[in-house]
């Protein structure tokens, strides 16, 4: 890292959309830190248990004293919980919010100094096609990404002043190692066979695939970019086409 490096954090960054993201962010000239409770070997790690509001604020103070400046946030931590309400206990709610919910507001709260010094900054939370439409068992998941579409209205409008950008990136079907997880659990239970099941998903898209890491992080690079210095407090699909229906 040199001393003109842009800086980026990014949360949830070992594995699946993270990852991809970590990756184009090094390619694009970032000194990328990865806030995950797990190492992925790319970009600088910084272990963190997100779903803890203190640990995201000591984790993004230990950057800020090898940086001193920070560009970029990408709050991408996250699960999914496929439950009706009737299913989802008090204790599964709040497990759920704390890392989806909770974990991004650390992370927004603690970066914020920094950027209104610098009177600029970009805040990009990854939030899902579900922080606009509803979907069968998603009552709670579905809950945590329509905050997340809110903390970026709010967070742009708040912080305009101070030239800091907030957008939320919403992701449709993408095919990353928790999707294959989440077929894999199903099929062991159904008996059904995962080919086929991937393949209903993928039927299930307007253009009639699933979508992929790398192109949820294209969309994150742009969105961090000067191009898109009058993109503020968005909701940006990547779907397919799938809310489109």
């Amino acid at each position: 890292m040199t001393s003109s490096s842009k800086v980026a954090v990014v949360t949830g960054g070992s594995s699946g959309i993270g990852l991809a993201i970590v990756k184009r962010l090094l390619t694009e000239g970032y000194a990328v830190f990865n806030l995950d409770v797990k190492p992925s070997g790319v970009g600088h790690y910084v272990q963190c248990d997100v779903s803890q509001v203190a640990a995201v604020h000591q984790a993004i103070a230990t950057v800020l004293q090898q940086t001193a400046r920070l560009d970029l946030l990408v709050s991408n931590a996250g699960r999914h919980l496929s439950a009706t309400i009737e299913q989802t206990d008090e204790a599964m709610l709040d497990a759920l919010f704390a890392l989806n919910v909770k974990g991004a507001y650390a992370a927004i709260q603690a970066v914020l100094p920094q950027m209104k010094a610098q009177q600029k900054g970009v805040v990009l939370l990854i939030a899902s096609d579900q922080a606009l439409i509803g979907k069968r068992h998603s009552f709670a998941y579905n809950l945590t990404k329509h905050a997340l579409a809110s903390m970026a209205k709010t967070t742009a409008l708040d912080y305009a002043p101070y030239q800091i950008r907030a957008n939320a990136i919403c992701p449709g079907t993408i095919e990353t190692p928790l999707f294959h997880q989440a077929i894999d659990r199903y099929c062991a239970n159904s008996g059904a066979d995962k080919a086929q099941v991937v393949a209903e998903e993928a039927a299930l898209q307007p253009l009639n695939r699933l979508g992929q890491p790398e192109e949820v992080a294209a969309l994150v690079a742009f969105l961090a970019s000067d191009e898109a210095a009058f993109i503020s407090g968005s909701l940006q699909l990547i779907d397919g086409g799938y809310t489109a229906q």
